[in-house]
């Protein structure tokens, strides 16, 4: 269970208590530091770390960290808005100890999620893990609702002797071939061992359809652990790759042309220990919140994508036909539209049925990400928006009559639309709150400005190995 208070300088009630047995316990297992991780507003994971033995001293008075990360590029530059950007200030890092872990794939490591709070003992407005715990919170004190959420998690496996940064693909064969299972099976072999080692749920694990991809789908638990589980995994993912010789990349596009690495979310509402999208007289078994949250979550999708799809690489991904849903459409088991409603196998519906968001990558801040579109779906279920029409097959292939009937548009195919679209969404930039809605729109133009002139292997490639 994921904490929802807010951290305090000293500590919460037993937190030091807790963290100084944990730090012990630690020692005992061989682990020396502990890995403290957030993801900045450009998607790139960020850390600090520190010793086994100073645990407790990080849960009392949290680890020191500018708030200047909060408008770094993915390149590391930096951006600036009329309150972040500058090197002044400091900023604490407070672990989580409820999702603390031992690293199955780096040895002599744990790792913890942070919140990041002022030195004065104040929520960092930018800070996005406590921007989706309050959401979650607010949720479940105005509405009654709870939420599971899930992340798929996409990557390319390259050949770690390659030259340079050229992306060599660590297997051969087709698409979900058994070739690749074959050739790479000690490697998810490990990545198995190392992910139940740590707790993580493992669905399944299976090539993919881009040349080297893999994806690992995992189970859903609340909305901040499942953020926080698609850091964790994503970190497995890399140490044991790199233990075994090979190189990964998260990146929505390794190649200019293809299929990219999607991020998709799968979401549910809960109340009262029901799952809103089954059981109900709607469409599918929805009950009429779910049709409203749903339809809140479709009405915000262009401005959604400049959180959930936020790098120039994103838009060479986000492309007709190729499974990555960029129209604003639903439908059952769709993958072609952006919002597939996925009801579960009968015997299942009431645990398993849920709504999975195709237009997200993992270039997205993950707590960014899942906190916009609850946001989102919350504005849906509060003006009991309805549900347009279901779209079956490929909307690409609507006349432009059909597609204007049905309310069915393209997302926007570029980062600068995408910002202009949520630059006028004041729902989405209400619930960020000023500080952090504006540090999206100035890290998005900033990714923009970068790649001015580029062609799509040239955005490819400078984007190939940050994620």
């Amino acid at each position: 269970m994921t904490t929802l208070a807010d951290p305090v300088p000293g500590g919460r009630p037993g937190d030091v208590e807790r963290a100084t047995a944990l730090s012990g316990e630690l020692a005992g297992r061989g682990v020396h530091g502990v890995v403290l991780a957030y993801v900045d507003t450009a998607g790139i994971g960020r850390v600090k770390t520190v010793p086994t033995a100073r645990l407790a001293s990080a849960a009392a008075w949290g680890v020191g960290m500018s708030p200047v990360f909060d408008t770094f590029l993915a390149n590391d530059s930096i951006v600036t808005t009329d309150v972040l950007g500058s090197p002044d200030g400091d900023l604490r890092l407070y672990p989580d100890l409820d999702r603390l872990v031992v690293l199955a794939g780096q040895p002599g490591w744990a790792w913890a999620p942070v919140d990041r709070v002022t030195q004065d003992g104040e929520r960092h407005p930018g800070c996005t893990r406590t921007f989706l715990r309050r959401i979650v919170t607010e949720a479940a004190g105005r509405h009654g609702l709870t939420f599971k959420a899930a992340i798929e998690i996409e990557w390319t496996v390259a050949r770690g002797d390659a030259p340079g940064d050229a992306f060599v693909p660590a297997t051969t064969g087709p698409a979900y071939g058994a070739t690749r299972q074959i050739e790479l099976g000690d490697y998810t072999a490990d990545l198995l061992s190392a992910c139940a080692a740590q707790g993580v749920d493992v669905e399944q694990v299976h090539p993919e359809y881009a040349a080297g991809q893999f994806e690992v789908s995992v189970g859903a638990v609340d909305p901040v652990a499942a953020a926080d589980r698609s850091v964790l995994v994503r970190q497995t993912v890399r140490a044991v790759a790199q233990r075994h010789g090979l190189r990964v990349s998260f990146a929505p596009a390794v190649v200019g042309r293809g299929v990219g690495n999607g991020g998709h979310v799968h979401l549910s509402a809960w109340r009262a220990g029901a799952n809103l999208h089954a059981g109900g007289e709607g469409r599918y078994g929805m009950t009429a919140e779910a049709e409203s949250f749903t339809a809140g979550i479709l009405a915000h999708l262009p401005a959604l994508t400049a959180v959930t799809a936020p790098s120039p690489a994103s838009h060479l991904r986000l492309r007709p036909s190729q499974w990555a849903g960029v129209f604003t459409a639903w439908g059952r088991e769709t993958r072609e539209t952006a919002l597939r409603v996925v009801t579960g196998t009968t015997g299942l519906r009431d645990r398993a049925a849920n709504l999975e968001i195709k237009p997200v990558d993992l270039a997205a801040n993950p707590y960014l990400a899942i906190g916009s579109l609850i946001a989102a779906g919350l504005d849906g279920l509060t003006s009991a928006a309805a549900l347009p029409d279901e779209t079956t097959g490929d909307p690409a292939h609507l006349s432009e009559a059909e597609a204007e009937a049905r309310g069915v548009r393209r997302l926007p195919d570029s980062l600068e639309r995408a910002v202009e679209e949520f630059r006028d969404d004041d729902v989405l930039r209400t619930a960020l709150g000023p500080v952090l809605a504006d540090a999206v729109i100035a890290v998005r133009r900033g990714e923009q400005e970068c790649v001015a002139g580029l062609d799509d292997d040239q955005v490819a490639a400078a984007y190939r190995w940050t994620y």
